[in-house]
């Protein structure tokens, strides 16, 4: 771990790993295609150069990753052909995550992992395949163990929307106060990939890091289930109880997958007494709500609900650009808005899969050098999703009423009280508000920063002029097959 001001002394040493780099960068554009050099190439920052290694930053850890995997050879190649035998490259990953305003230096060293449980459980900075494991060590009472919370999943880089609204609220109360407020346990509920680990984890890592809690275990129901059946061969039941029943949070994700385990659920039920009757917090996740798990005693499920049960549902359209938005600026690349949108458009199930192709659009466009554009997201989306519409964008419908309309697109979002203006004005968030998912608050914003009443004047206004008038009916009538043929709707 270096404190940034490690890295920002010597200018004279910015200035050499600045020309370095330069010289880094000419090697490299020969080598690498047009789109994978403007990806991944061009957003990192030299720091230094010190004593042959030069250090530089990267936007974030997959940038890293995608970074060695892809380009090791390419890099270290390029590297000691400008500054000789013996060079290296160093990375520093920026990193705002739980208000640590430093850097870190990744390395992969060699992965080990004890053959046998202990308690606590052992820190374990790396896993099986090598990957830096981004998970907290926690040391408290003369003792350190693994808390497994990854410090990526925080409050910060959680995308509220209305689906998961009260869970958020609740999981902020809960870091805040743990084991103090009526919220305990928690239990979030809801399918996968929708973000209940993050929000679970989030709550372990902000009450760690601004001390409202100091042992804090994240544990899967079967990891737990493992290591309890682990205990009783090792005859070591005494100090697995005692260490999951000495934490501030215990943090356990899919409790549906206790069904069934009798002694595991019984062991889990005095866990769970202990710690809630000495004011501790219990944080729970299932994939349906407590009260419809199958398999679990009937003592264990009414504690279940002794606190806050909150859902967590599908990400609406306008939370899934944002969390698309998001994840690309966090890994440092630029996604075109028609692009984001047409993902957002298209993959709607969980937030798990936005993931995977915003990732997979990354690939194909590094490693076959095209543009990120709508059509290489559809080509995408196909092996995702299957076959794939183009959205409907309220952009797409101020250009093509514009046009049939034959004004400027920019007066349609001006102030302008031209009767002309008004009613394409009109039509056009008529048209928003019918073929789009957006709120009347984003249409709104997109029409100059109107605010939502005006929307839903619009809206009617054009719901009664169509009734009235057959003429104007078949103009907007008219819009929409254009909109047809365009292949949006």
């Amino acid at each position: 771990m270096a404190e940034i001001d490690d890295v920002q002394q010597h200018p004279s040493d910015t200035e050499q790993a600045t020309r370095v780099w330069s010289a880094c960068l000419e090697i490299i554009r020969e080598s690498v295609n047009t789109q994978s050099f403007k990806t991944w190439f061009e957003p990192i920052v030299p720091l230094h150069l010190r004593s042959g290694t030069l250090t530089v930053q990267v936007p974030s850890q997959f940038f890293y990753d995608w970074l060695e995997e892809h380009y090791y050879m390419v890099i270290n190649t390029t590297i000691t052909n400008v500054l000789g035998k013996g060079a290296a490259l160093e990375y520093f990953v920026r990193t705002d995550e739980l208000q640590m305003d430093t850097e870190y230096h990744v390395m992969l060293p060699t992965p080990t992992r004890p053959e046998r449980r202990s308690y606590p459980p052992q820190p374990e900075s790396f896993t099986s395949t090598g990957a830096h494991a981004l998970h907290r060590s926690t040391e408290t009472r003369g003792e350190s163990f693994q808390s497994f919370l990854n410090p990526r999943y925080t409050f910060d880089n959680f995308i509220k929307g209305d689906s998961n609204q009260l869970a958020r609220a609740a999981a902020s109360a809960v870091a805040n106060n743990p084991g103090g407020t009526s919220f305990n346990p928690l239990v979030i509920y809801g399918g996968t990939g929708l973000g209940k680990t993050h929000l679970m984890q989030a709550i372990g890592n902000y009450a760690i890091a601004h001390g409202k809690a100091k042992r804090v275990i994240y544990v899967s129901s079967e990891k737990f289930t493992v290591e309890f059946v682990d205990a009783i061969q090792s005859d070591r039941i005494s100090d697995f109880s005692s260490f999951y029943r000495s934490m501030d949070i215990l943090i356990v994700d899919d409790i549906q997958f206790f069904s069934g385990k009798e002694k595991t659920q019984d062991n889990f039920f005095h866990t769970f007494n202990e710690l809630h009757q000495i004011g501790k917090q219990l944080v729970l996740s299932s994939d349906r709500p407590p009260k419809e798990l199958k398999g679990l005693d009937d003592r264990l499920l009414s504690r279940f609900q002794w606190g806050l049960t909150s859902d967590i549902q599908p990400p609406d359209l306008e939370t899934r650009i944002a969390i698309l938005r998001k994840k690309s600026e966090d890994d440092g690349i630029d996604l075109p808005r028609d692009v984001v949108e047409f993902i957002a458009a298209n993959v709607t199930s969980n937030i798990r899969e936005l993931e995977g192709c915003l990732i997979s659009l990354l690939a194909r466009s590094s490693l076959e050098g095209r543009e990120i554009t709508v059509e290489l997201a559809r080509d995408v989306l196909k092996v995702v999703v299957g076959d794939v519409k183009s959205p409907i964008t309220i952009e797409t419908i101020q250009r093509t009423v514009c046009d049939y309309f034959n004004i400027p697109e920019d007066l349609i979002r001006a102030k302008t009280r031209k009767q002309e203006i008004v009613n394409a004005r009109q039509v056009a968030m008529y048209l928003a508000k019918e073929l789009t998912n957006s709120s009347l608050k984003t249409i709104g914003l997109h029409f100059g920063g109107r605010d939502h009443s005006t929307v839903i004047h619009a809206y009617q206004s054009v719901e009664d002029q169509m009734r009235l008038d057959q003429k104007y009916q078949a103009n907007v009538s008219q819009i929409k097959r254009r909109l047809q043929l365009l292949g949006h709707v």
